[in-house]
């Protein structure tokens, strides 16, 4: 946590992806701590986090820990943002009944992982290749191609993303997902809240890139099946405009939270 919890302004939790990665990604977002609390924390068995391995990887096991960290920081009320797969998990969350949530941010994700599965298969067709079994040879180059037009195209190295793959648990996201984004065969597979969406009473901004892995078919599921939701597109990002188009992305999330903050609680 960075940030002045006596400010008296809602922290933002942010939940990162994967499964499996961690949050280094989201480090652009302590640049909002001068105006509020700032959450952030690798998810069990990845990261600096446990990696327990004598566990049944579940979204299950994501959603009670969300819990767990908002009971012993008492974090009451919370701004949340979810990104990818962190995303589905703040879906999970708020959906379980959490209270206190006074936005919700949901950031390149989606709200059924076939219909996600089914836009990867595509694009990668826009992209002329084939979606290979993971033991074909062909798997990692396909895989690199897919990541480099639809997860990050911004300049590389970068930090943030390389501190990322080298503490991320590829085990947890086989577990959770499968071999890759459109071969679903983890405890993810069939995992939809479509059907729940018009549950969703918080304010809710949907943000995305142009190039996003978070297709207009799987932005539009969300946006129309959450009521009054809001969504933004940053033109020159993908997957991860936290990285791509840092001032934009973090002005559009504070620009928001300050937004749907409680009057008492405006920094």
């Amino acid at each position: 946590m960075v940030g002045d919890r006596t400010s008296g302004a809602v922290p933002l939790l942010a939940l990162h992806g994967g499964p499996g990665s961690t949050h280094n990604y989201f480090e652009p977002l302590e640049q909002l701590a001068d105006r509020r609390p700032i959450v952030l924390y690798d998810q069990i068995g990845c990261g600096n986090s446990d990696r327990p391995t004598d566990i049944e990887w579940t979204a299950d096991v994501f959603r009670d820990e969300v819990e767990a960290v908002r009971d012993q920081l008492q974090l009451e009320r919370i701004h949340l943002l979810g990104t990818s797969w962190g995303g589905m998990l703040a879906l999970e969350h708020v959906l379980a009944g959490a209270t206190g949530i006074c936005s919700l941010i949901l950031s390149s994700t989606l709200a059924s992982i076939d219909e996600w599965a089914q836009e990867q298969r595509r694009l990668l067709r826009e992209l002329g290749l084939e979606a290979v079994a993971a033991d074909d040879p062909d798997h990692e180059r396909v895989v690199q191609l897919h990541s480099d037009a639809h997860f990050y195209r911004g300049p590389k190295p970068r930090t943030e993303l390389e501190r990322m793959y080298a503490e991320r648990n590829l085990d947890v996201y086989h577990a959770m997902q499968g071999a890759d984004e459109w071969t679903v065969t983890g405890a993810l597979r069939g995992w939809d809240v479509r059907g729940r969406l018009d549950e969703i009473d918080v304010p809710t901004l949907v943000i995305r890139g142009r190039y996003d892995m978070s297709t207009d078919k799987i932005a539009a599921t969300l946006v129309n099946g959450i009521r009054n939701a809001r969504e933004v597109v940053l033109e020159k990002s993908s997957h991860t405009p936290v990285l791509e188009e840092t001032d934009a992305y973090l002005a559009t999330i504070e620009d928001f939270i300050r937004e749907n903050e409680p009057r008492r609680s405006r920094p």
